[in-house]
């Protein structure tokens, strides 16, 4: 394969090669942008690439989980299963030539910013280089949180998280220990469940666990979408409206998400008629408060003989056992953690230093994880952040909110060039302002109303992590950069 060779300064790097990585670097290659990506990995893909588990797919509709201008008449499924997303995101790349522009292995493990030049200096894994502007598509679900349990260094089976999974240990005959309950868990447990001894499944907070309404996409519906691909446009169209009515629900009115409720106690009397077991199951917070799961298989895998739900919290590890507050030891080979992700403490913002050197998470200590529509923070001039904080979503595609951020970074570019303007840096009056509406919305949500705790919400209760209002409403306020709520200074780079 021919490569474009990345040289030690380049006008824009990206970081990561998941959705928001690779769709902004299309866009950029369109318009003729100078730009790299840097890749820790030696593959794309991101968190499609990472999280190969057992059952992984996507709780998104296909036609809405890919990107407005590269859709997919090919999917098998409505909900697309994770080989199929990771295949889209690596033909996607190649069929718009972005491969050269990767640099794969290129971990970065610092950048700061230089006010003298005006520049970017990142520091990978394999060298330094340099850029104008740095935009961290890193993405919130790269990095595995992993609980601290007392005595798990001294535990003598395997250990591994959801999204390291270890395709080389054999589960089959083991005795598992699964950790967490939420996207991820119920999608693997069904899957290895026939095959182990035993499966403790170690429950903190019972999720609501709706019926999955997945299906195969027909030939005739293929042939369809490759012959007229309007069809398949409206019918992402259609997708995209029925979703967006659940927000009504989530920041509105509560009360309309109670046929969200019955449905899923309809859900778990259907298939779970232990009382005793039931109880363990029934969440106790409101629907959508933690995200709603979508699973036809998980509540008839832990009916089954070899499977215990153990709601007692985890006291500590020893060698061939987890103990649970109540002194009981539950033996154990092998321990898998669906413990999700580091998303309101991701490690990039210890790597991301701005103007003196503050790190992202320092500015973020207090305050908690902020930036204007998600994208920029004060102090961190030249920087764009995909996937920031608050454009998280709870009921539609992320991708819906890639593309709208994309697109406000392009309209910066272009207002940038057409000023002459070296750096850009928000006004931390607009970023206040912002953020305080952010909150003020989310005081009404079902995520703050809803009497749960949820990786939504920091160390300090407040929810970081996701966007208070229909997507369209964030698509408007970004189809335009709004240059009065920045400085942009003049000149250019040593």
């Amino acid at each position: 394969m021919n490569t474009v060779s990345a040289p030690d300064h380049v006008r824009i790097s990206i970081i990561g090669t998941g959705f928001a990585g690779i769709g902004v670097a299309i866009k950029l290659k369109e318009l003729g942008i100078d730009f790299t990506i840097l890749e820790r990995a030696s593959s794309v893909g991101g968190t499609w690439r990472d999280n190969s588990y057992p059952g992984c797919k996507c709780d998104v509709p296909s036609h809405l989980y890919s990107f407005s201008f590269a859709p997919n008449p090919e999917w098998s499924h409505t909900y697309s299963p994770q080989p199929e997303i990771w295949e889209y995101l690596r033909r996607t790349t190649e069929e718009h030539g972005i491969l050269p522009y990767i640099r794969f292995g290129h971990e970065v493990l610092d950048a700061a910013w230089d006010d003298d030049t005006r520049r970017w200096r990142i520091e990978t894994a394999q060298g330094a280089i340099t850029a104008d502007l740095l935009i961290a598509g890193n993405g919130a679900l790269s990095a595995p949180s992993i609980p601290e349990i007392e005595g798990i260094e001294r535990f003598e089976g395997t250990v591994f998280h959801s999204a390291q999974w270890d395709h080389d240990h054999d589960l089959t005959g083991e005795r598992v220990a699964v950790i967490g309950t939420g996207a991820s868990a119920i999608q693997f447990v069904p899957e290895i469940q026939p095959d182990v001894a035993r499966l403790h499944l170690f429950q903190r907070t019972a999720p609501w666990v709706l019926p999955h309404t997945d299906r195969r996409v027909t030939d005739g519906e293929r042939r369809l979408y490759r012959r007229f691909p309007r069809a398949q446009r409206l019918v992402r169209a259609a997708i995209y409206w029925s979703r967006e009515m659940l927000v009504l629900g989530l920041t509105r009115w509560p009360k309309l998400m109670k046929p969200t409720e019955r449905m899923g106690r309809a859900n778990l009397n259907k298939h779970v008629q232990d009382p005793v077991l039931r109880a363990k199951l029934t969440p106790k917070f409101s629907p959508g408060c933690k995200r709603l799961l979508l699973s036809d298989d998980y509540y008839p895998a832990l009916v089954q003989d070899n499977v215990e739900v153990v709601t007692e919290a985890i006291r500590e590890v020893r060698p061939r056992a987890v103990v649970t507050a109540d002194g009981v030891e539950h033996e154990v080979d092998t321990i898998i953690y669906g413990t999700g992700f580091r998303v309101t403490d991701n490690p990039i913002g210890e790597r991301v230093r701005g103007r003196d050197g503050q790190t992202l998470a320092k500015a973020w200590a207090d305050g908690g994880a902020r930036a204007y529509l998600g994208s920029t923070v004060p102090g961190f001039p030249n920087l764009f952040l995909m996937t920031g904080p608050n454009t998280g979503i709870g009921h539609t595609s992320l991708v819906v909110m890639i593309e709208a951020q994309t697109t406000y970074i392009l309209d910066c570019l272009r207002t940038m060039r057409e000023r002459d303007a070296s750096t850009v840096e928000v006004r931390p009056e607009a970023f206040e302002a912002f953020n305080a509406e952010v909150q003020a919305k989310m005081g009404r949500t079902v995520w703050s109303l809803g009497g749960c705790a949820s990786w939504y919400l920091d160390s300090h209760g407040r929810n970081t992590t996701l966007w208070p209002d229909f997507t369209f409403r964030y698509r408007e306020r970004t189809k335009r950069f709004d240059v009065e709520s920045y400085v942009l200074a003049t000149g250019h780079t040593a």
